[in-house]
């Protein structure tokens, strides 16, 4: 039986965006469009050009390698044609392959909202459409408060619909927008839809506000749409929106979907699952949700002695799927050897390849589990998990050496009378036998121990000639001022546009940030080194 095709449309840095106390900057909208890439979505939104600076920028080039780069917008205002609409030129003019644009599919949102006739509504939606794709771009509708819409005025909501697929849109999309639809509610009106608008040409966003996205998207599916929006982790406006990251294990291992549908998604990268949303939350600077279905720390474990028994003897007694598919692990039997496949399976995305049997193997494994227990988290960190397993593996020269540090912060009055701050760092290093000893000042601490420790490397300094930090994130692990902390530092070669992550834990804040400074230092000096 030949499987229909389903395909994932990812809103994070759009809808997502709007999460509460969440703030992308243009920097990190470019790392998780490349975690979007290496998941194996469809479509990725990218913001909304025009509407703010960052979101402009970011469409300045094309964003993703695989996925098709699409750029949000309103349809055009009634009353103005579309090649007079500064607003939808712009949407137009961005270097993205595709465009998705909301309309209004509740005549009370029309009116109240838009303030136009319903008829004008529908012409701004047909000539959006026909200019999207008269201008080369693949053309999507998002029917906004579409299911409240049909609720209160069906055969309105349905010629919106009409409207945008008769134009020429690739996808009408349907749009839950308050949240509050049920999955028997979704069925039923999908498949009232289905009238107008083939399936092949239907899609579905939903709201988590009754804790039902997830569970209204498969109904939908089921109703036979086939794009499904959703977002990394849930995140979205008040309660979040449907989460990929649990829609998408879900639709690759449940025979329900499996044997009928086909995603773009491959072994290979459901595999990949839980550590893209963990470094996600990383990005985000926040704790993994350890009870995630799929990808949670606890999605696995089993506590009481019965159930671990009965794992022992077959783990399908108390496990709906093998967590190695998704990426993650058991938490009651771990084998040396399952450890080991993990392992192996993060080396070669890294690019390093080894033999499973090399016994060096076993010393990168203990060195990383006793790393993980103190708190370092190589999920978002790449860098650093690479440089240790490279530096485990004999592959990492020793090019410097840090013989100590010193930070002082002195707060007094400078010779205008203004109260300031100064930060001022001493680092000694020792490269080929000879140490050297730089002095900086910075904005902070951290800032001027990077100065100070990259400011004379001898022979090396040339390779670190276009480093820069470029962010920085701090992660407090346990309560309390002497609580450990995790520090996450992304740095970038100006020259050549690469970009990374390290990781530092201490109980001091500064030495957690010099720990990750250090490993950016190397990772550049080793990148350098084998080019």
């Amino acid at each position: 039986m030949t499987k229909e095709r389903l395909y994932l449309f990812d809103t994070t840095l759009r809808d997502g965006a709007q999460t509460s106390g969440i703030d992308f900057s243009v920097n990190e909208k470019v790392v998780i469009a490349e975690l979007l890439d290496r998941l194996g979505v469809d479509y990725v939104e990218g913001g909304y050009p025009g509407a703010n600076p960052t979101d402009t920028e970011f469409f300045s080039e094309k964003r993703t390698k695989t996925a098709t780069f699409t750029a949000f917008g309103m349809t055009k205002r009634a009353g103005r044609s579309a090649s007079n609409d500064p607003g939808l030129s712009q949407i137009l003019d961005a270097r993205a392959d595709a465009c998705c644009f909301v309309a209004k599919a509740w005549d009370y949102h029309v009116k109240v909202a838009l303030g136009c006739t319903n008829e004008e509504n529908l012409e701004s939606i047909a000539d959006t459409v026909r200019a999207a794709v008269s201008a080369g771009k693949e053309a999507m509708i998002d029917c906004e408060h579409f299911f409240d819409g049909f609720k209160a005025n069906p055969s309105y909501a349905l010629a919106c619909a009409k409207a945008a697929y008769d134009a020429g849109a690739r996808w009408v999309v349907l749009c839950d927008t308050n949240g509050g639809t049920l999955p028997d509610e979704i069925k039923q009106i999908v498949t009232a839809v289905r009238e107008v608008v083939p399936g092949t040409h239907l899609g579905i966003h939903t709201h988590d506000d009754t804790g039902h996205a997830v569970a209204n998207t498969l109904a939908a599916v089921d109703a036979g749409v086939r794009q499904i929006q959703g977002t990394l982790n849930g995140i979205g406006e008040r309660c979040g929106n449907a989460n990929l990251i649990t829609l998408i294990p879900t639709l690759k291992l449940k025979p329900a979907y499996a044997d009928r549908f086909e995603l773009r998604v491959t072994e290979t990268q459901l595999a990949d699952i839980t550590a893209v949303a963990h470094a996600f939350d990383e990005i985000l600077n926040r704790s993994p949700d350890r009870h995630a279905p799929y990808v949670g720390e606890t999605a696995f474990a089993t506590k009481a002695g019965i159930h671990a028994s009965a794992i022992l003897k077959d783990p399908q007694t108390y496990e709906h799927v093998a967590p190695e598919t998704v990426g993650n692990r058991r938490r009651v039997l771990v084998s040396d050897q399952a450890g080991k496949s993990n392992l192996l399976g993060e080396l070669e995305r890294v690019g390093i390849q080894i033999d499973k049997a090399d016994p060096r193997l076993d010393s990168l494994l203990a060195q990383v589990k006793e790393r993980e227990a103190k708190g370092y988290a190589y999920e978002a960190a790449d860098a650093s998990f690479e440089l240790l397993a490279r530096q485990v593996l004999g592959e990492v020269p020793q090019f410097f050496e840090v013989k100590s540090f010193k930070v002082i912060v002195e707060r007094r009055h400078n010779a205008l009378g203004d109260l300031i701050t100064v930060s001022e760092a001493v680092v000694k290093v020792d490269v080929d036998g000879e140490t050297r000893m730089s002095v900086a000042e910075g904005n902070g601490p951290v800032n001027a121990l990077d100065v100070a420790l990259r400011k004379d490397l001898g022979k090396y300094q040339t390779a670190i000639d276009g480093l820069e930090l470029i962010d920085y994130k701090v992660r407090i692990l346990d309560g309390g001022t002497g609580a450990i902390t995790r520090v996450l530092i992304e740095s970038q070669d100006t020259r050549t546009g690469r970009r990374w992550f390290t990781v530092g834990v201490s109980s001091n804040i500064v030495d957690a940030s010099f720990q990750a400074l250090i490993d950016s230092i190397t990772y550049a000096l080793m990148k350098a080194n084998q080019a």
